[in-house]
């Protein structure tokens, strides 16, 4: 982690900004090949999008599928997680009876995805308590597992969760779910840049991710990959041109037809991931991370130490956190001062959670941080809590 690393970010460079988990942030280079594709639009739209297009995301299904280790026609780009989430959850046809198993860590809009749907269908939503501190890898597995029934059709996790910071073991779950006969949906939104991912060696049925957070490409581009064999099961959210007899666009399967092309769209944020992955590989990404997980686990000790209250995490932490963790804060805390305090006095940007009846503060590291904004964070932390203690 460098200044200028920092460089090359377009952050306004007066906010200490430890957010990077909720919006991710584009560098120079990566943005400007989004401008180079937006330009390309512009210069002959009906060219663009009513010949070349499928081309264009062809190749970025490629370069996406490499990083990921799958096919590159197993990958359709959408704007974001949610929408893939979306996609799967109208698609599977479920109804009295079946039952989807999530954790109770999962991310509030996917969430409302699969409530919709189980009042519209009437199958049962259920939320499986994983209890923190967080316990090891194969408690955690046997915890959730307790929530499976014989009518669970349906588990779907975050790979790691957004309100509590957790990495769960998916891979482990997914190998339980497929000899179990379940289907498996990963809402993998703050996986890509953050962790390596092998989609093919996870197993997972359906895997959607966002580009735009940790892996630094435009906003909205995302992903939705689903296992060949499961392909069939997927209807188009929005039917377009790829629907019907006599397609007008045609992608090479019903899968890609069905979603790659809602219609008249800006299709330049997908265009420009491959030009994410290069600035990531270009800048030894995988050096950049451990050192973002070195300094995240710092800063958590030393929030620790400012509170007094405990890890959330098993010991030793292992990979149960990456560039993204939360430490607890007193239940005294208000949460809504904190924050406007930490903004408007300390020009520190960093979300306050409110999770189960308890407080917390999610720190993330991303290549643009050092040490200097942790200390930022700790003094302004430090100053906030004593205010907070006196006025309570």
């Amino acid at each position: 982690m460098t200044s200028s690393l920092r460089q090359e970010f377009l952050l306004d460079p007066d906010v200490i900004f430890l957010n990077h988990g909720s919006f991710g942030a584009t560098p120079r280079p990566v943005f400007e090949s989004y401008q180079v594709w937006q330009r390309r639009l512009e210069w002959q739209p009906v060219q663009f999008l009513g010949t070349d297009i499928a081309a264009y995301l062809a190749e970025a299904r490629q370069a996406l599928g490499s990083y990921l280790n799958v096919a590159a026609d197993d990958l359709v780009y959408v704007p974001n997680a949610t929408f893939g989430v979306n996609v799967v959850a109208r698609s599977l046809q479920l109804g009295p009876g079946d039952e989807v198993l999530a954790t109770d860590h999962e991310y509030g809009a996917c969430e409302n995805a699969w409530l919709f749907m189980s009042r519209e269908r009437g199958f049962r939503y259920v939320r499986q308590p994983i209890p923190l501190p967080l316990a090891s890898a194969a408690d955690v597995v046997e915890q959730f597992w307790a929530g499976v029934t014989p009518q669970t059709k349906v588990i779907f996790l975050s790979h790691i969760t957004s309100p509590t910071a957790m990495r769960l073991p998916v891979e482990a779950i997914c190998a339980r779910a497929r000899a179990a006969g379940i289907l498996t949906v990963i809402d993998g939104a703050h996986a890509p840049g953050q962790i390596s991912l092998d989609l093919t060696a996870m197993g997972a049925d359906f895997y959607t991710g966002n580009c735009h957070k940790w892996l630094c490409a435009p906003k909205g581009a995302g992903f939705l990959f689903a296992r060949p064999e499961v392909q069939h099961l997927v209807e188009p959210l929005i039917i377009g041109w790829g629907w019907g007899e006599g397609r007008t666009f045609t992608f090479g399967s019903d899968y890609l037809d069905y979603l790659q092309y809602p219609g008249t769209n800006d299709y330049a944020a997908y265009l420009a991931v491959p030009a994410a992955i290069a600035f990531q590989a270009q800048h030894d990404w995988e050096v950049i991370r451990a050192g973002c997980r070195a300094l995240v686990e710092r800063a958590i000790g030393r929030i620790n130490g400012l509170t007094g209250l405990p890890l959330l995490y098993p010991e030793p932490v292992g990979d149960a956190y990456s560039q993204m963790a939360i430490a607890a804060l007193p239940d005294s805390i208000d949460l809504t001062v904190m924050k406007k305090r930490l903004i408007e006095e300390f020009r520190v940007e960093i979300p306050l959670i409110r999770w189960n009846g308890r407080q917390f503060i999610r720190i993330s590291i991303q290549g643009y941080n050092d040490e200097n904004d942790v200390d930022a964070l700790l003094a302004a932390l430090e100053i906030v809590l004593a205010g907070e203690a006196v006025g309570a």
